[in-house]
């Protein structure tokens, strides 16, 4: 048996996935749907009704004893210290150096009790980043991802099908955070999203995401509700602005550079990459994570090059076809003083395409999930 053949992971919707019809693809080790009809019909789905996603790649840490808000508070950029029991944040943990060792979703269960869940690829980074930080601490650390599958709910009539059947979770705030009983078993559901439209994730034991996705399908027929893959998600976030972990964002590059300031927060106590990120607060930094849309046609990709009369300023991190924009969109590390609107081009194949410079998000809708929490 090959070496790959023994790293493939499958969660505990595979089955479920291939009766659907999905494209099975290998994501980070991970054998997952890229599609079931189409991106584009995906995409629609989750603009314009609901969608599922099976997320249960991610990784789900438990960081809990008396100084876990302490250790918390070390090892991210975010204030953990806001957050009551109910309440989640988005954050980065930074390094010494100001880089980002993942971003990751951060609930808080109790006051000495927080749930963190980090990307797939990075999870044994993660955790054992993690560790080598809590020396000194009086906080236990506890990798659940083997236990826990994630299934993200997402859409403007995600709500009312979440409150079919769980209406205090329909009732969360935006990053809210509720442990609640899920088909019979102990489950956790956050409002938190990674589209730019409403959503809920329900995380839960793997024996319940089958009969979970199964509901949820059955009851959300009426409104729209469709399976939805890796393709779809990849379109869905870039349009709202999401980093993507490794492409956008990874050790070498400061939460600043990535035009994600809002994360840092000052006035907090010293943690990890304090003086790097302060610095660059205050000076300003050289490259900046900026927005690209395409003026003509063509489908742009990830290292695909952006050009200003002839010369290169850099490449796209993330790239793609936007299909409510109905453009090619893309984020790049170009100089930060380029101008807003600016003009450039993109090589496309080897043809060169007219583009602009443009703030990000590129789409922002009434439900947008892109909350600066």
């Amino acid at each position: 048996m090959s070496q790959a053949a023994v790293q493939i992971k499958r969660t505990a919707l595979y089955s479920r996935h291939q009766a659907l019809g999905g494209r099975l693809v290998d994501f980070h080790g991970w054998e997952l749907p890229v599609q079931y009809t189409s991106i584009l019909k995906e995409h629609e789905a989750v603009r314009r009704n609901v969608g599922l996603f099976d997320v249960s790649h991610m990784g789900q840490f438990v960081v809990a004893g008396p100084q876990a808000l302490d250790f918390l508070q070390k090892t991210n950029t975010n204030d953990v210290a806001r957050l009551k029991p109910g309440q989640a944040l988005y954050s980065h943990l930074p390094n010494e150096k100001g880089g980002v060792v993942d971003d990751v979703i951060i609930s808080c269960l109790a006051p000495a009790r927080y749930f963190v869940v980090v990307n797939a690829a990075t999870r044994e980074k993660d955790f054992a980043w993690l560790l080598s930080q809590a020396a000194g601490f009086d906080a236990r650390l506890e990798d659940k991802s083997d236990f826990y599958s994630m299934i993200a709910v997402q859409g403007p009539r995600a709500a009312k099908l979440v409150g079919e059947t769980h209406p205090a979770a329909a009732a969360l705030p935006r990053f809210g955070a509720l442990e609640t009983d899920v088909l019979g078993a102990p489950g956790l559901v956050t409002r938190t999203g990674y589209t730019g439209e409403d959503g809920f994730e329900f995380i839960v034991p793997n024996a319940a995401a089958g009969p979970l996705w199964d509901d949820l399908l059955r009851r959300g027929a009426g409104l729209g509700a469709a399976p939805c893959g890796l393709g779809a998600r990849d379109t869905l976030r870039l349009e709202a602005g999401y980093l993507l972990y490794g492409q956008d964002l990874d050790d070498a590059r400061t939460s600043v550079e990535a035009g994600y300031s809002w994360v840092v927060k000052l006035a907090k106590k010293d943690f990890l990459g304090r003086a790097v990120l302060e610095r660059q607060m205050k000076d300003g930094v050289k490259q900046k994570l900026r927005g690209v849309k395409l003026l003509e046609g063509g489908v742009p990709r990830p290292g695909h090059a952006v050009f200003q009369d002839g010369r290169a300023l850099g490449t796209f991190t993330s790239a793609t076809y936007s299909p409510s924009l109905r453009a090619g969109i893309g984020t790049a590390y170009l100089a930060a003083d380029l101008p807003a609107q600016a003009r450039v081009s993109v090589d496309v194949h080897g043809r060169q395409v007219p583009a602009q410079i443009v703030p990000t998000p590129f789409y922002r809708s009434q439900g947008d999930a892109h909350a600066k929490a």
